[in-house]
């Protein structure tokens, strides 16, 4: 891992859009180095799980039909990323997402408790697990590098990495995650706790564990950028391709979060025009709500405009927001849904 320096010092001038100009600057200038430099060697997105988020955190505020209709539906995916260092080709997972394990988060727990089961097996959606879209792609186990996520909320990773003397799932993988985000994920406040898997990270050897500070480049066309707010130590993950640069994040649950005056989502370019918002926050925490609209910001910047509809970001949510009939107005004016560039290597 190598450092990156655009953003240090951004986010220290005493005025918050300053802040934020300062952000986007660095992060306009973090863009043209990226493009200028190798692409990855394969990405692709799978799907795991649909599931129910509350429209109060997802549209923070905007949604005009949040009295009518509490919750709105989110798809969770995987990526598969493959990309060349000088110590040689190497596998990371992002976002692999335990959803068998990651329903016992307080939160989604005293969900599940309180609606019967017959609503939540309407309202839930099981398309895959990790280790089935490995095998179905041609990958073993054995073959993951590194797993990375862009914040630790109802992940638990024991079963990937092993805890506590069992055996891990994905014998030679390794996290990659924030220093502030691991040692938060241990030392929670009772709002924290109420989004992060009881027990998730417990008993993992440290030596499995790679933290890091900032921001950093893994190798070639991937990035892991530090975009504080949602949680201290959220990242986004930069991703080069032929569809230009990728940025995963859940610090807004939809593109159209992030252009929000073209959205089409009942009341949100009403909203973002009232109080002249660029972006919606996914406030399910609000540990730093000035951070997380900044981080936002730097997020689209360095994505560019998206090669499918220029009018919006290139920005992949990593749960990205999908339209259901039974949850009214919740219709995103552009959808990601899957993406893939260059061709998978099957170490061996």
């Amino acid at each position: 891992m190598h450092p990156i320096t655009h953003f240090d010092g951004t986010r220290n001038a005493p005025g918050q859009q300053a802040r934020v100009e300062d952000t986007r600057a660095a992060a306009l200038d973090f863009r043209r180095h990226m493009l200028a430099g190798p692409r990855v060697r394969y990405f692709e997105s799978f799907d795991l799980i649909k599931l129910i988020y509350p429209a109060r955190y997802g549209l923070r505020n905007a949604y005009s039909a949040e009295r009518l209709n509490e919750y709105l539906h989110i798809h969770n995916r995987l990526f598969v990323v493959q990309y060349d260092t000088p110590d040689g080709l190497k596998t990371l997972l992002v976002s692999p997402s335990d959803h068998e394990r990651g329903g016992e988060t307080p939160f989604f727990r005293r969900l599940q408790d309180t609606t019967p089961k017959f609503i939540v097996d309407r309202l839930v959606t099981r398309y895959a697990s990790v280790p089935e879209v490995l095998a179905r792609i041609g990958l073993r186990n054995a073959d993951i590098d590194y797993i990375t996520y862009d914040h630790l909320h109802t992940q638990d990773v024991r079963r990937w990495l092993g805890s506590d003397g069992q055996p891990a799932l994905l014998p030679n993988a390794k996290l990659l995650v924030h220093r502030r985000e691991w040692a938060n994920a241990q030392d929670l406040s009772p709002y924290q706790r109420d989004w992060y898997c009881p027990h998730g990270v417990a008993g993992i050897d440290t030596n499995k564990v790679l933290c890091f500070d900032g921001s950093v480049m893994l190798g070639d066309g991937v990035a892991l950028v530090h975009t504080p707010g949602h949680t201290e130590g959220n990242h986004s993950i930069v991703v080069n391709t032929d569809e230009g640069l990728w940025v995963i994040s859940e610090n807004g649950i939809s593109v159209d979060a992030y252009a929000p005056q073209h959205s089409t989502l009942w009341g949100v370019a009403k909203y973002a025009k009232a109080i002249g918002t660029e972006v919606i926050i996914n406030g399910n925490t609000l540990e730093n709500s000035v951070d997380q609209y900044i981080s936002m910001v730097q997020e689209l910047t360095i994505a560019g405009p998206s090669q499918r509809d220029p009018r919006y970001p290139n920005m992949f949510p990593s749960s990205e927001l999908t339209p259901f009939w039974l949850f009214p107005g919740t219709r995103p004016g552009f959808q990601v849904k899957h993406a893939v560039h260059g061709r998978l290597t099957r170490p061996g």
